[in-house]
């Protein structure tokens, strides 16, 4: 990106909470913040804050169920730091028993602000409905409990099954030298010993007909998603049901943003998504709404999905709003380095090849009323449809009534 002064170093690895089990759930999560607590070389976490601060940069880290990013985004001049920096940190954290203990605290208040933010909350009820009782289906952050007992021998042995150089990949873009940086990036991680890792537990999905979970809450705003099972990451529907996510809720002038929330005026926000693991997905669409309107809320949304299942209900003016909106987004979004660099690394640790996003938006450009209009019929049908609801009822069963396409 020559035109960049600045640049992004992330560091992704192909670690996450399913790959966790019931004794260290939460660890993934865990383990990145302690990245930034110490090293060898700099043992506090003042000390690594205030290089950053030192050169105006940001870093940051982020964990997902398949994947755990660490990134520095600076002026290009300070490549050499970023990688030194981030090299220390993945491979020569302290992590020390007394610090370990301090994040706890810090991590079981990150707990707490989830519970009490519904609209956010939603998703981990939802997958959990989705997935259950296994680690994909299981919180992100983990359980209070498990973070409690969580040594310095469990991230040893955690790091010990997943941080492998060759699960892992460093992705710099912005404005720099492809050979100075090559040469920087073998300098501080080209010596990291490999081994085996762990393989994370595959889905197995068998649902054949609605489900339906309620979490009691006294909230403001009831909140909810309704959704159905697709497809893997890298299924040959993937860009399609994108199209389709984007006609239901993917801006102001989406199916469900005008007829929830402009003609009715049900909720605040009203979106739809197509999200995709390396072995299943689901198309969801969520909404916030007053508890006194939430059945009529429901009973709408049902209504739009029928809609879009019918043959012909879906017209080229919608579909070509769609596609320009994912396109606009897409572009604008990599317009900053930090994302260009995470496009690259979750195709790298994910998925089978790389796409540029020219390609990308290829793909978007090919996708027809046709293929649309097919994957509306193949994938909104009753016998995997679920629904999540945070709110404060005794019980879901008016809301259940309503879950049948």
């Amino acid at each position: 990106m020559p035109s960049f002064e600045s640049a992004t170093v992330m560091v992704m690895v192909g670690a996450g909470s399913r790959y966790e089990q019931r004794n260290n759930t939460g660890i993934s999560h865990f383990l990145e913040h302690m990245a930034f607590k110490g090293t060898k070389t700099r043992p506090s976490a003042i000390e690594i804050s205030g290089l950053i601060d030192g050169i105006g940069g940001e870093f940051n880290a982020f964990t997902g169920k398949e994947t755990t990013g660490y990134y520095i985004k600076a002026q290009s001049s300070h490549l050499d730091l970023s990688l030194d920096l981030l090299s220390d940190m993945l491979q020569n954290s302290l992590l020390e028993p007394e610090e370990i203990d301090k994040e706890k605290g810090v991590i079981i208040e990150e707990m707490n602000m989830y519970e009490d933010s519904p609209a956010r909350k939603l998703g981990d009820i939802y997958e959990n409905l989705l997935y259950g009782d296994t680690p994909l289906g299981w919180d992100i952050v983990g359980t209070k409990e498990v973070i409690r007992s969580i040594t310095k021998e469990d991230f040893v042995s955690y790091m010990g099954s997943l941080y492998s150089p060759h699960n892992m990949t460093i992705v710099v873009a912005g404005g720099i030298d492809e050979g100075t940086t090559t040469g920087l990036v073998d300098k501080y991680f080209g010596n990291m010993p490999k081994f085996e890792v762990i393989k994370a537990e595959k889905v197995v999905e068998s649902q054949n007909q609605p489900a339906f979970l309620l979490k009691k809450k006294q909230t403001e705003q009831v909140h909810f998603g309704i959704g159905v099972r697709t497809i893997p990451l890298e299924h040959p529907d993937r860009y399609a049901l994108d199209v389709l996510a984007s006609v239901m809720g993917g801006g102001m002038s989406s199916r469900l943003f005008h007829e929830i929330r402009e003609r009715r005026g049900l909720a605040y926000y009203v979106r739809a998504a197509s999200d995709n693991y390396v072995d299943c997905g689901t198309l969801v669409a969520t909404a916030g709404v007053d508890p006194q309107r939430a059945e009529e809320a429901v009973k709408v949304m049902m209504e739009e999905l029928d809609k879009l299942r019918q043959p012909g209900n879906i017209t080229e003016e919608e579909l070509k709003r769609a596609k320009e909106y994912m396109k606009g987004h897409f572009v604008l979004d990599l317009e900053d380095s930090r994302s260009v660099a995470s496009f690259y690394s979750h195709q790298e640790i994910l998925e089978s090849h790389l796409e540029t996003p020219e390609q990308t938006i290829e793909r978007i450009d090919a996708i027809n009323l046709d293929k649309v209009q097919e994957v509306a019929t193949k994938y909104l049908v009753n016998e995997t449809l679920n629904m999540a609801i945070i709110g404060n009822f005794e019980s879901g069963e008016k809301f259940e009534k309503l879950l049948k396409l």
